[in-house]
C-alpha cells in the first residue's frame, strides 16, 4: 500500500521535531516544511521561534538527520498583512491582539495546508498539544484537549474550521511535555534541549518600540480619566496600554489604578482601582463552532479569557450565526476586548471569538 503523505509545520524547537520524527515511526511519507516569516536581528532571537535563521537551521538538521525532505516556504508577505498588521492595528483600535491565534488561523490553517495540498500531501501536522477525535454519536471530528493539560494549546486552535480537522494530525497528543524531550534525546536530535518560546516571535521585548516602528505618525498623548470622571493625568498613547494594566501608568492614589477601558473616539483611558475591573457579561463576535454546530440556544460552558486562564463557568447566548453573549456565573478580571474568549465542555473545545464589547 501506498503510504500516506504528510508534510509537517517544522518551528525548529523541540515539539515539530519530535512530532516528525513520531510520524516517521509510525510509517507515513513524511516532508518537513519550515515557515519564513519575519527577518530578525541576532539580538531578537533568543528564545523565539519561527522567525529566526537558526531555527531554519535547527528544522534542518532534523530533517537531515531523519533523512526526510525538508522545504523552506516564504510566507513573510502573508505574515506581514495577517498577523503583523493585525497585531498593530489592535493596539491603535484599544485592544489587545493574540497574534498566536491568528497565525494559527490564517498562516498555518489556510497557506501552509494550501501548500501541502500543492505538494500531494494527505495531512498537515504540528507540534501541537491538543487531539482531534471523533463523536461516535454524530460522526464529526472534535477538537479536545491532550493527555498534557499543562502543556495544552487547544486555546489556540478554536479557529480551525470544522472542515479542516480531517487534514490535520496532531502527534503530541498522547505526551508529556517531559516526555517529548526524552524521545527527541533518543533519536539525537538537536533540539532536543532547546528552551521553549516565551514571547511574541516577531516582537522585541519592549512591544511599545514595536508597534511605534511600525506606524507613520507617533500616537497622540490624551488624559487618564478617572471612572469618576476626573483627569488625574496624561498617557502616552493608545496603543502603548492594554485593559488590566497596572505598571507603568505613571498616576497614583490611595490604591493602585488599572485600566478599565481604552476610548479610542475620545483619546482617553478610564482607570479605576481592582475592584472596578471585575466584568460579568460581555460580546463576542467572529464566533467559530469548530466541534458542534453553532447553537441555537444558550449553552453552558466553560470559557478561558486568555491562554493562561483557568477557565470559567459561563452561560453562552447566540445572537447571530457568528455573534454571542456571554454571561459569566462569577465575574472576572481577565475579559479584555481583543482577546479570544474560547468555550469548552469538558475537555472538548466547542469553539470561540474575540471580545468586542464589556459591559
Amino acid at each position: 500500500m501506498k503510504k500516506k503523505r504528510v508534510a509537517v509545520a517544522m518551528s525548529g524547537g523541540v515539539d515539530s521535531s519530535v512530532a516528525i520524527a513520531l510520524l516517521q515511526e509510525q510509517g507515513y511519507d513524511i516532508i518537513g516544511i519550515h515557515m519564513k516569516l519575519a527577518d530578525t536581528s541576532f539580538e531578537e532571537r533568543q528564545n523565539k521561534s519561527c522567525c529566526s535563521l537558526d531555527d531554519a537551521l535547527d528544522a534542518r538538521a532534523v530533517c537531515s538527520r531523519l533523512k526526510i525532505p525538508f522545504y523552506v516556504i516564504d510566507f513573510k508577505e502573508q505574515f506581514k498583512k495577517n498577523v503583523i498588521d493585525y497585531f498593530v492595528q489592535e493596539y491603535v483600535d484599544g485592544r489587545t491582539p493574540n497574534p498566536c491565534i491568528m497565525c494559527n488561523m490564517k498562516i498555518k490553517n489556510k497557506f501552509l495546508l494550501e501548500k501541502a495540498n500543492e505538494l500531494d500531501c494527505e495531512y498537515l501536522a504540528t507540534g501541537h498539544y491538543a487531539r482531534i477525535i471523533e463523536d461516535p454519536l454524530k460522526k464529526r471530528l472534535q477538537i479536545v484537549k491532550p493527555d498534557d493539560l499543562y502543556k495544552d494549546q487547544t486555546y489556540f486552535l478554536y479557529g480551525t474550521l470544522s472542515s479542516e480537522l480531517p487534514k490535520l494530525l496532531f502527534p503530541l497528543a498522547d505526551y508529556s511535555k517531559p516526555k517529548v524531550r526524552q524521545i527527541a534525546a533518543q533519536f539525537g536530535l538537536v533540539s532536543a534541549e532547546k528552551p521553549d518560546s516565551q514571547e511574541i516571535c516577531f516582537v522585541p521585548q519592549n512591544y511599545r518600540d514595536f508597534i511605534a516602528n511600525q506606524l507613520k505618525d507617533s500616537p497622540k498623548p490624551g488624559n487618564f480619566v478617572a471612572t469618576s470622571g476626573e483627569i488625574l493625568g496624561e498617557h502616552q498613547g493608545i496603543p502603548y496600554y492594554t485593559v488590566g494594566q497596572r505598571r507603568g501608568l505613571g498616576i497614583s492614589g490611595s490604591e493602585p489604578y488599572y485600566v478599565i477601558r481604552l476610548d479610542k473616539a475620545t483619546n482617553e483611558i478610564v482607570v479605576g482601582h481592582l475592584e472596578e475591573t471585575y466584568v460579568s457579561e460581555f460580546g463576542v463576535s467572529q464566533v467559530n463552532w469548530v466541534s458542534i454546530d453553532p447553537i441555537q440556544e444558550s449553552i453552558d460552558v466553560t470559557v478561558k479569557l486568555r491562554y493562561s486562564h483557568l477557565g470559567t463557568s459561563a452561560a453562552v447566548i447566540p445572537q447571530s450565526h457568528n455573534r454571542v453573549q456571554v454571561i459569566l456565573k462569577n465575574p472576572d478580571r481577565s475579559v479584555t476586548p481583543g482577546q479570544a474568549a474560547v468555550f469548552y465542555h469538558e475537555n472538548i473545545l466547542l469553539g470561540g471569538g474575540w471580545i468586542d464589547f464589556v459591559k
